[in-house]
């Protein structure tokens, strides 16, 4: 498998994380929390919010980006470079915002969420896959 179909494919999954938070946010469900009991809680908290919008929903524009920015690469648009750039910063600012998240988490809201541990897990692969490999052939 090519990196650029891992990054899509990694892309995707976010994209369906961050639909599934926020059609539960929407329709005023309690999402699913496969591992502990506590994703309400953290969810329901005033740091689900930066800048007027849901953090689900800056997750799921962050994902959409990241893949529209991967496919770009990989059918070879120009300017190549530029996008490998914001791919590049992109994720480098996801992966800090995930931190930061995490960091909340643990000792501020002092509660976790499957979902969100997911996100930033999901972030981070993407993050590491850039390190790893060469996306401007």
């Amino acid at each position: 498998m090519t990196p650029h179909a891992l990054l899509f494919i990694i892309a995707a999954i976010g994209i369906s994380e961050t639909a599934y938070l926020i059609k539960t946010r929407v329709r005023s469900e309690t999402p699913i929390c496969p591992i502990g009991e506590q994703c309400a809680v953290v969810l329901a908290s005033r740091y689900s919010r930066l800048f007027l919008l849901s953090n689900d929903v800056w997750g799921l524009l962050f994902y959409i980006t990241s893949a529209l920015l991967t496919l770009f690469l990989a059918i070879g648009i120009a300017p190549v470079t530029l996008w490998y750039t914001l791919l590049k910063i992109s994720v480098l600012i996801g992966s800090l915002f995930s931190l930061f998240l995490i960091y909340l988490q643990w000792r501020i809201i002092r509660a976790w969420c499957f979902w969100c541990v997911m996100s930033a897990i999901t972030v981070w692969l993407m993050g590491a896959l850039l390190m790893t490999s060469n996306l401007m052939r």
